[in-house]
């Protein structure tokens, strides 16, 4: 049995703070104790534990954040110039994406992504393959050797550019071959995964609502209402449907273990059915903004009960740090004449996004039962972090204003450590 202890300030979340008021919970001085990977106690400090005590003064104690939205193979466009959503795919995303028909490059990329996962403090993530079954076997494999909990499928694609097709048999013998051997192995988790409407076909995407209904243990990952001429061609090819969430509604593809990333020019009926079905949206500020899609509409989310999670959407999103992204999510409600209270956003990035993924009762907070998923964050990291987050700062007194400040300026260098299962995964240098 292993018994580890750290003294030092503890934040976490136990519920939405837009409807919770006592959501927050906040050890100014706090004890984390883990057993074997998981949290046996998370609150304030009452003298020695019984075992060992590593303190940890100036620092504080989050759950590991969560990111629902990212693609592996796309670490290496990352803040490439130019284009929109559809010219960014034909000039950037398909070319890179063609080179991961070679198992051995998946292998070299999935070790970098991974380690830049966890270098920012991303402990969970919901992640898009290639077309190709090895670019996932080998991303669930460098998963595996890290116990990282990790959802990542296949794309199904059998419309698009030669070399990133695949046909609906094929995809579907790939993606239940995945299943088989990885879901549910170790923290690993299966996503059944049609790239967008306009990369499948209904047979394909029928195929795709039959494998989530036989797997119960499976999510479903896509995208959704991101850019305006995506939308109309989504139309175009499915006359059939009420609108663009309909498309995947007749295919069995609307339910409680459905999460569609971005969501920006949602009709209202899309955000009620959603809601009802207990989907979830992933929001995406920074690729949003990088590719001129919109400004996602979260307060309309919140007010018909839609679930919304934080996803950074690398490579179109421009940076691996969720605490980036919260900062772009701020701005984006700044120009939808709302504010994103720090609380609200540190909860969208670590228990929001467990609630979306179905996963509060394992991650996405600090409390007894929880696996020990957590971050030691350092707010002296930078000496303008030190002076807006220090508790004498002259408008960084309270913890609002501090997290605030933190959120806004940090990046990985503020993540000194991130423990995954109770053990360290990254240590910055």
């Amino acid at each position: 049995m292993s018994t580890q202890a750290f003294r030092a300030s503890l934040l976490t979340l136990l519920d939405d703070p837009r409807t919770n008021p006592d959501a927050v919970a906040w050890h100014e001085d706090g004890l984390l104790l883990v057993e074997d990977g998981q949290i046996v106690s998370a609150g304030p400090y009452a003298g020695d534990p019984g075992v060992p005590v590593e303190p940890l003064p100036g620092r504080i104690l989050i759950p590991g954040l969560i990111d629902t939205h990212i693609h592996f193979p796309q670490t290496d466009i990352i803040a490439s110039y130019g284009a929109q959503l559809l010219d960014w795919l034909k000039t950037h995303t398909f070319p890179a994406e063609q080179a991961f028909v070679d198992p051995a490059h998946a292998a070299r990329l999935a070790e970098v992504f991974l380690d830049e996962l966890l270098r920012n403090g991303t402990t969970t993530a919901m992640v898009f393959g290639t077309v190709h079954k090895a670019s996932v076997d080998a991303l669930f494999a460098a998963a595996l050797a890290r116990n990282m909990r990790l959802i990542a499928g296949k794309c199904l694609m059998d419309h698009g550019p030669e070399g990133l097709r695949d046909a609906p048999d094929s995809g579907r013998a790939d993606s239940e071959a995945l299943i088989r051997d990885w879901s549910r192995r170790g923290r690993l988790g299966y996503a059944i995964t049609p790239r967008f409407a306009l990369s499948s076909s209904r047979e394909q995407l029928t195929g795709a609502g039959e494998m989530l209904a036989a797997h119960d243990h499976v999510w479903l990952q896509t995208h959704l209402s991101e850019n305006p001429t995506e939308i109309r061609l989504t139309a175009e090819r499915f006359p059939e449907a009420k609108d663009y969430l309909d498309v995947y509604d007749r295919h069995g593809l609307v339910t409680d273990r459905s999460v569609f990333a971005h969501g920006i020019h949602l009709r209202d009926r899309e955000v009620i059915r959603m809601a009802a079905a207990g989907s979830a949206v992933a929001f995406c500020p920074t690729s949003n903004l990088f590719l001129g899609s919109g400004l996602f509409d979260l307060a309309r989310c919140d007010a018909h009960g839609l679930r919304v999670a934080m996803g950074t959407d690398v490579g179109a999103g421009t940076s691996f740090s969720l605490f980036a992204t919260l900062a772009e999510a701020y701005k984006v409600g700044q120009l939808r004449g709302s504010n994103l209270d720090p609380f609200r956003a540190l909860y969208l990035a670590t228990l929001g996004g467990a609630r979306a993924l179905n996963l509060q009762d394992r991650i996405g907070s600090l409390q007894a039962g929880r696996e020990a998923d957590f971050l030691v964050l350092d707010p002296a990291a930078t000496p303008l972090l030190a002076r807006r987050t220090a508790p004498s700062s002259q408008r960084g007194g309270d913890l609002m204003s501090r997290l605030f400040a933190l959120i806004m300026l940090a990046d990985d260098r503020a993540v000194e450590r991130t423990y995954v299962m109770g053990r360290l995964a990254h240590q910055r240098a």
